[in-house]
Protein backbone atom coordinates (compact mmCIF):
# COMPACT_ATOMS: atom_id res chain seq x y z
CA UNK A 1 0.00 0.00 0.00
CA UNK A 2 2.87 2.33 0.58
CA UNK A 3 3.90 2.45 -2.80
CA UNK A 4 0.43 3.32 -4.25
CA UNK A 5 0.23 6.64 -5.01
CA UNK A 6 -1.63 8.97 -2.82
CA UNK A 7 -5.77 9.01 -3.62
CA UNK A 8 -8.67 10.76 -2.50
CA UNK A 9 -10.32 7.70 -1.15
CA UNK A 10 -9.11 6.22 1.61
CA UNK A 11 -7.06 2.76 1.08
CA UNK A 12 -7.20 -0.73 2.61
CA UNK A 13 -5.50 -3.51 1.81
CA UNK A 14 -5.17 -7.26 2.81
CA UNK A 15 -2.75 -9.46 1.12
CA UNK A 16 -3.14 -8.14 -2.04
CA UNK A 17 -7.13 -7.05 -2.01
CA UNK A 18 -6.77 -3.30 -2.01
CA UNK A 19 -9.92 -1.50 -1.33
CA UNK A 20 -11.16 2.20 -1.80
CA UNK A 21 -13.13 3.98 0.41
CA UNK A 22 -15.09 7.03 -0.11
CA UNK A 23 -17.67 8.70 1.98
CA UNK A 24 -19.94 12.34 0.82
CA UNK A 25 -23.16 13.52 1.22
CA UNK A 26 -23.62 13.78 -2.86
CA UNK A 27 -23.39 11.53 -5.06
CA UNK A 28 -21.76 13.61 -7.41
CA UNK A 29 -18.68 14.24 -5.25
CA UNK A 30 -18.68 10.49 -4.51
CA UNK A 31 -17.98 9.96 -8.05
CA UNK A 32 -15.59 12.44 -9.18
CA UNK A 33 -13.46 11.20 -5.99
CA UNK A 34 -13.66 7.56 -7.34
CA UNK A 35 -12.83 9.05 -11.07
CA UNK A 36 -10.07 11.19 -10.30
CA UNK A 37 -8.44 8.22 -8.28
CA UNK A 38 -9.36 5.37 -10.67
CA UNK A 39 -7.00 7.94 -13.38
CA UNK A 40 -4.26 7.94 -10.67
CA UNK A 41 -4.41 4.47 -9.92
CA UNK A 42 -4.44 3.35 -14.11
CA UNK A 43 -1.77 6.27 -14.49
CA UNK A 44 0.42 4.04 -11.72
CA UNK A 45 -0.24 0.40 -12.70
CA UNK A 46 0.68 1.72 -16.59
CA UNK A 47 4.09 3.11 -15.53
CA UNK A 48 4.84 -0.09 -13.59
CA UNK A 49 3.50 -2.35 -16.95
CA UNK A 50 0.89 -3.88 -14.23
CA UNK A 51 -2.73 -5.05 -15.30
CA UNK A 52 -6.08 -4.59 -13.10
CA UNK A 53 -8.04 -7.84 -13.49
CA UNK A 54 -11.54 -7.01 -14.52
CA UNK A 55 -12.47 -10.27 -13.69
CA UNK A 56 -12.03 -9.91 -9.80
CA UNK A 57 -12.66 -6.13 -9.40
CA UNK A 58 -15.80 -5.53 -7.68
CA UNK A 59 -18.23 -1.92 -6.46
CA UNK A 60 -20.63 -1.27 -4.13
CA UNK A 61 -22.41 2.27 -2.98
CA UNK A 62 -23.71 2.30 0.44
CA UNK A 63 -26.01 4.57 2.00
CA UNK A 64 -27.61 4.90 5.41
CA UNK A 65 -31.44 4.95 3.98
CA UNK A 66 -31.72 2.85 1.43
CA UNK A 67 -34.63 4.28 -0.54
CA UNK A 68 -32.55 7.44 -1.04
CA UNK A 69 -29.68 5.11 -2.57
CA UNK A 70 -30.40 6.37 -6.55
CA UNK A 71 -27.91 8.01 -8.76
CA UNK A 72 -29.99 10.69 -11.16
CA UNK A 73 -32.76 9.46 -10.40
CA UNK A 74 -32.32 5.58 -10.90
CA UNK A 75 -31.85 2.86 -8.42
CA UNK A 76 -28.38 2.24 -8.09
CA UNK A 77 -28.13 -1.27 -8.65
CA UNK A 78 -26.62 -3.72 -5.63
CA UNK A 79 -25.20 -7.43 -6.65
CA UNK A 80 -23.76 -7.75 -3.10
CA UNK A 81 -19.61 -8.07 -3.61
CA UNK A 82 -17.30 -10.15 -1.66
CA UNK A 83 -14.17 -8.62 -0.29
CA UNK A 84 -11.86 -11.42 1.64
CA UNK A 85 -14.55 -13.72 0.59
CA UNK A 86 -17.24 -11.95 2.88
CA UNK A 87 -20.34 -10.77 1.42
CA UNK A 88 -21.18 -7.59 1.88
CA UNK A 89 -24.92 -6.37 1.81
CA UNK A 90 -26.04 -2.91 1.55
CA UNK A 91 -26.44 -2.26 5.20
CA UNK A 92 -23.58 -4.03 6.32
CA UNK A 93 -25.04 -6.45 8.30
CA UNK A 94 -23.34 -9.34 6.63
CA UNK A 95 -26.99 -11.69 6.73
CA UNK A 96 -25.85 -13.10 3.53
CA UNK A 97 -22.57 -14.43 4.86
CA UNK A 98 -23.60 -15.18 8.25
CA UNK A 99 -26.48 -17.56 6.13
CA UNK A 100 -23.90 -19.05 3.66
CA UNK A 101 -21.07 -19.60 6.83
CA UNK A 102 -24.66 -21.76 8.79
CA UNK A 103 -25.05 -23.80 5.78
CA UNK A 104 -21.39 -24.75 5.28
CA UNK A 105 -20.97 -25.42 9.19
CA UNK A 106 -23.81 -27.68 9.19
CA UNK A 107 -22.37 -29.54 6.77
CA UNK A 108 -18.82 -30.35 8.15
CA UNK A 109 -19.87 -30.58 11.43
CA UNK A 110 -22.51 -33.31 10.34
CA UNK A 111 -19.09 -34.87 8.41
CA UNK A 112 -17.28 -34.82 11.69
CA UNK A 113 -20.48 -35.88 13.83
CA UNK A 114 -20.31 -39.41 11.13
CA UNK A 115 -16.72 -40.19 12.64
CA UNK A 116 -17.81 -39.78 15.98
CA UNK A 117 -17.58 -43.36 17.25
CA UNK A 118 -17.57 -44.94 14.23
CA UNK A 119 -15.46 -48.13 13.53
CA UNK A 120 -13.38 -46.29 11.31
CA UNK A 121 -11.05 -45.78 14.50
CA UNK A 122 -10.50 -41.95 14.49
CA UNK A 123 -8.61 -40.83 17.97
CA UNK A 124 -9.58 -37.90 19.91
CA UNK A 125 -6.38 -36.47 18.33
CA UNK A 126 -7.54 -36.47 15.00
CA UNK A 127 -11.01 -35.36 15.78
CA UNK A 128 -9.58 -32.48 17.58
CA UNK A 129 -7.40 -31.49 14.75
CA UNK A 130 -10.32 -32.32 12.04
CA UNK A 131 -12.98 -29.84 14.59
CA UNK A 132 -9.71 -26.93 14.72
CA UNK A 133 -9.68 -27.39 11.03
CA UNK A 134 -13.03 -27.97 9.43
CA UNK A 135 -15.28 -26.10 11.80
CA UNK A 136 -13.24 -23.57 14.40
CA UNK A 137 -11.14 -22.08 11.29
CA UNK A 138 -14.05 -21.14 9.52
CA UNK A 139 -15.89 -19.52 12.45
CA UNK A 140 -13.00 -17.45 13.31
CA UNK A 141 -12.22 -16.49 9.58
CA UNK A 142 -13.19 -12.04 9.46
CA UNK A 143 -15.43 -12.79 12.53
CA UNK A 144 -13.83 -9.03 13.95
CA UNK A 145 -15.80 -8.20 10.97
CA UNK A 146 -19.45 -9.58 11.20
CA UNK A 147 -19.31 -10.34 15.03
CA UNK A 148 -21.21 -7.22 15.48
CA UNK A 149 -23.83 -8.25 13.33
CA UNK A 150 -27.35 -8.78 14.54
CA UNK A 151 -27.68 -11.67 12.48
CA UNK A 152 -24.78 -13.50 14.52
CA UNK A 153 -27.40 -16.20 15.77
CA UNK A 154 -27.83 -17.48 12.11
CA UNK A 155 -24.39 -19.40 12.62
CA UNK A 156 -24.97 -21.10 16.02
CA UNK A 157 -23.58 -24.33 14.96
CA UNK A 158 -25.98 -27.56 15.63
CA UNK A 159 -25.75 -29.11 18.87
CA UNK A 160 -23.59 -31.98 19.60
CA UNK A 161 -25.03 -34.65 21.60
CA UNK A 162 -22.94 -35.30 24.82
CA UNK A 163 -21.34 -38.58 23.62
CA UNK A 164 -20.24 -37.05 20.80
CA UNK A 165 -18.65 -34.03 22.64
CA UNK A 166 -16.82 -36.94 24.71
CA UNK A 167 -15.40 -37.93 21.44
CA UNK A 168 -14.28 -34.84 20.57
CA UNK A 169 -12.64 -33.80 23.27
CA UNK A 170 -10.93 -37.21 23.87
CA UNK A 171 -12.71 -37.65 27.27
CA UNK A 172 -13.13 -41.22 27.89
CA UNK A 173 -15.39 -40.28 31.22
CA UNK A 174 -17.83 -37.52 31.65
CA UNK A 175 -17.35 -33.86 30.43
CA UNK A 176 -19.09 -32.01 32.55
CA UNK A 177 -21.73 -29.67 30.30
Amino acid sequence: MSDLPTTISRKYAYADDPASMYADGDWQAVEGALSKDKATLGEHLQTWKLKLSTTKKASAVFHHNNKKANFNKETLPFSEPKYLRVALDRSLTYCRHLESLHKKLTSRIALLSRFVGSSWDAGATTLQTATLALVHLTTEYCAPVWCRSPHIHLIAPPSMTHQQQQHTCGALGGVPM
